[in-house]
């Protein structure tokens, strides 16, 4: 059972070493940061509902998640390959489009949860 608590806990350290490289190495994941934080600030001015809440935590859990294996995609491609080859960067730009595809269906989301708050306060 010790042994178990051990490894556990080495694998927690493991998994908090990534999120530590990933945000100490990668300016598009702090600006996802950031725009997580904007959101959520928007989301308590706004008081939105529990259901609300759920669907922008895990928006914002898909993007940040899908950035982080962007990242991991390209630190193992510029390991295994250093020099440029078409199919590294190829899975690089399908990586990094992935992110993108999140990050637009994250606005929209946005977008909608927040559009009636907005309209409301300016009616």
């Amino acid at each position: 059972m010790f042994q178990w608590l051990t490894q556990r806990k080495r694998s927690f350290g493991y998994a908090f070493s990534g999120v530590w490289a990933l945000f100490s190495t990668q300016p598009h994941a702090l600006i996802h940061a950031v725009a997580a934080c904007v959101v959520v600030a928007i989301g308590i001015y706004f008081g939105i509902d529990k259901v609300e809440w759920a669907i922008l935590i895990l928006t914002i859990g898909v993007v940040i998640a899908l950035e982080a294996m962007n990242t991991a995609i390209e630190f193992l491609a510029d390991a295994v390959h250093p020099d440029q080859h078409p199919l590294i960067g190829k899975a690089k730009d399908v990586a990094a489009g992935s992110v993108l595809i999140a990050s637009i269906a994250a606005a929209c989301i946005g977008a909608v949860i927040f559009y009636p708050y907005i309209l409301q306060k300016i009616i």
